[in-house]
């Protein structure tokens, strides 16, 4: 494969980075089948790993430890950090406490010293970033760290990131990755336009929208069990922007057939095609996903066709708000919209952060 330099960071990334969330028991529990699909995207040219200390509790960074470990090198492996790692406030968050805690954990599950680019897996509001840089800093100085980015940031807080870098004199955030496909088109609006003005890498994750955009959700959907039951709210036929999802997968379902193309084709030419986007992470479970999705990702889209998916799906056009993954603290809490102050009791930012079923990324 061709490498992308990595934003300002000097590193060299294939177009595809290896989303590692399905290993481990939220996904693909046998641990050897999961080493081998690591093992056969690393000999198709794949030199990006991309994994998080909250993927299967810890067991997906072992599984990834496991596999790399006598190709280490060759790899630019990337975590992340955030999500509730055990019950009480203090194992999760982006907080000094929890940061140095937490790279140390995943060093360890990982069997390296050092991760290449460490990421915030989503804002914090309760942690001044100044805080979070600051500790980050330090790991880039003790050369536990090589960079660090942000995941699922708005755009105001990348710039914000930036502002008190600069005026700190800390380590920059020199990437983003955003959730980003043929149905969530909101990255386009803002936050890639930011990370272009900021130097920052991209890389973006659900570019097949939780498998929406492999055709595999039309009529019923089943949400008593999976990822459905998990995150109802992407999938619920209830909800009108699930209704409209799937009413845009039979569209571009025609346009891709009319094209010669599968839809998966024209999900990943899609994505690959923004001019922001480094490098798109795929997310297989077994072997045969991985084939499928390797099968898929050199397709080249070309103008009229993206013309004819602008017309289906306007550019930063989300049919489901539930797809933007992140919702604002001033959203969240009803007590910050009313001048009164009044609103339904809010549970500690800890709490609401920590996901009772596996977050989407």
């Amino acid at each position: 494969m061709e490498l992308r330099t990595l934003g300002r960071t000097g590193m060299q990334v294939s177009p595809l980075c290896l989303g590692t969330m399905m290993f481990g028991v939220w996904g693909n529990p046998d641990v050897e089948e999961s080493v081998g699909v690591i093992e056969a995207a690393l000999d198709a040219g794949i030199n990006f790993v991309d994994t998080a200390d909250v993927y299967s509790w810890g067991g997906s960074e072992e599984i990834v430890g496991k596999a790399l470990a006598r190709r280490r090198d060759e790899i630019v492996l990337a975590t992340k950090f955030h999500f509730p790692m055990g019950d009480g406030p203090h194992r999760s968050g982006n907080s000094r406490r929890w940061i140095t805690r937490a790279v140390e954990e995943s060093l360890r599950r990982l069997g390296t010293d050092r991760i290449d680019l460490y990421q915030v897996h989503r804002p914090d509001p309760e942690t001044d970033l100044e805080e979070t840089l600051s500790a980050l800093t330090d790991l880039v100085a003790a050369g536990k760290v090589c960079a660090v980015g942000t995941t699922t940031f708005p755009a105001e807080e990348i710039v914000e990131a930036q502002w008190v870098s600069e005026r700190r004199g800390l380590v920059r955030f020199r990437t983003e990755q955003a959730p980003y496909s043929l149905l969530n088109r909101a990255a386009e609006a803002a936050t890639f336009p930011t990370c272009i003005r900021h130097g920052l890498g991209v890389t973006t994750w659900s570019p097949l929208s939780e498998g929406w955009l492999t055709g595999k959700y039309q009529g019923e959907i089943d949400l008593s069990q999976g990822r459905q039951a998990a995150h109802r709210a992407n999938f619920d036929l209830e909800l009108a922007g699930n209704r409209r999802k799937q009413a845009t997968v039979g569209r571009l379902a025609k346009l891709a057939s009319d094209a010669g193309l599968t839809l998966m084709q024209l999900a990943l030419g899609f994505v690959r095609n923004h001019p922001a986007v480094t490098s798109v992470l795929i997310g297989p479970r077994t072997r045969e996903q991985l084939d499928g999705l390797l099968a898929a990702a050199d397709t080249v889209l070309d103008a009229d066709l993206l013309d004819r998916i602008d017309d289906c799906v306007p550019p930063g056009t989300v049919l489901n708000p539930a797809d933007a993954h992140y919702t604002p603290e001033a959203l969240a809490d009803p007590a910050l919209r009313r001048r009164n102050g009044v609103g339904a009791p809010v549970a500690p930012s800890w709490e609401r952060r920590g996901p009772s079923a596996p977050p989407n990324a």
